[in-house]
């Protein structure tokens, strides 16, 4: 006989915290996508057991694409990637990890799907809640100003997470390596590609890695342009900010409010008023009917085609950051590359939109 003997139980082993716990209660974590283990400063724990902190866990990061493809994890999860990565690189800095942490607050619900809608800016709004409680009293404690916060978000002085114009940071290194994964068109593992990565440039603000893992990076990066220029990300986007619109003209709500919701609240919100229920429902069980053709082309017209009524709809903006390759720029040290990010300013950004 083997393990216990007969007439005895065996104790089950003693299991420790759960690793990657958000609610901050037993002090550290670790990031499923770097397998870094952060050990959470008193402030980190505390600003991650408030309200706007753990409002991002109810926020997807891909917005209305997370209806469409399975990049369904939450704003939450990227801005723990973003602070691993920070405490990486910067352990002992903790203004910079605070910003890290609260670099997000400020992001409506779909994240960027809404952004621009009735003048909303994620970046204003996140710079108002630091100076508002409980944000403000929890810095306070622990004497970090958010005047210094948000100047580090505003990139004064540069930091990794707001550095040189144009060159990859850790906040959009997280983003297009996260994305990649949850898409299935990451080849390395991520903590393998983070021993090879480093900061340069201006004070250390940019990515910097060797010219293999540059390729990998300058992949990710395209492939998340062509993403949203693509069906997945213009289908839903073009309706979610449609209906948000008509959410607002004609409930009487105001924008700060919209502003604050969750991902769950906005779908009940536009489930309780009547112009907005059916086509919100359309877009969560059948977008697959939705129809997209490039601005200008035949297939577009005017309408979409006879007896369509269609829409037109505009990405804000495509993002196209680069790494540095050993220290230098992408132009200079790799220009192939180089070549493949300004291609994307080929991609098209205007759209016609119509229900099959």
């Amino acid at each position: 006989m083997t393990g216990a003997s007969a007439g005895t139980r065996a104790e089950p082993p003693v299991l420790g915290p759960v690793p990657t716990s958000v609610a901050a209660v037993s002090r550290h974590f670790t990031d499923p996508l770097w397998g870094i283990t952060v050990h959470l400063t008193p402030v980190e724990a505390d600003l991650l057991h408030t309200a706007p902190l753990r409002r991002l866990h109810f926020v997807a990061h891909g917005g209305a694409s997370a209806l469409t493809t399975l990049q369904s994890y939450s704003r939450l999860e990227h801005t723990l990637g973003v602070l691993a990565l920070t405490a990486h690189f910067h352990p002992g800095d903790e203004l910079l990890r605070t910003a890290a942490l609260l670099h997000d607050i400020g992001h409506l619900p779909l994240s960027h799907t809404l952004e621009g809608t009735a003048g909303l800016d994620h970046h204003s709004i996140g710079a108002a809640l630091l100076r508002t409680d409980p944000v403000r009293a929890v810095l306070g404690r622990h004497g970090i100003a958010p005047e210094a916060v948000t100047a580090l978000l505003d990139g004064t002085p540069p930091s990794p997470l707001a550095g040189d114009s144009g060159l990859l940071n850790l906040d959009h290194l997280d983003s297009y390596v996260r994305s990649g994964r949850s898409a299935g068109r990451l080849a390395v593992d991520p903590a393998h590609l983070l021993g090879r990565l480093g900061l340069a440039g201006t004070a250390d603000t940019a990515v910097t890695t060797d010219r293999e893992t540059a390729g990998t990076l300058v992949g990710l990066v395209r492939a998340e342009a062509q993403l949203h220029t693509s069906w997945d990300n213009v289908a839903p986007t073009s309706v979610a900010r449609r209906l948000a619109r008509q959410l607002l003209d004609g409930t009487g709500l105001e924008p700060a409010r919209l502003a604050r919701m969750t991902d769950n609240e906005l779908w009940s919100a536009l489930d309780a008023h009547p112009p907005t229920r059916p086509e919100s429902a359309m877009l969560r069980g059948e977008p697959h009917r939705l129809r997209v053709a490039v601005a200008g082309t035949a297939e577009s017209g005017p309408s979409g085609p006879p007896g369509a009524s269609g829409w037109d709809f505009a990405l804000r903006k495509i993002y196209s950051s680069a790494p540095l390759v050993d220290g230098r720029r992408l132009e200079d040290a790799a220009p192939g590359l180089a070549a493949g990010l300004r291609a994307l300013d080929l991609l098209p950004t205007t759209f016609r939109v119509w229900w099959a």
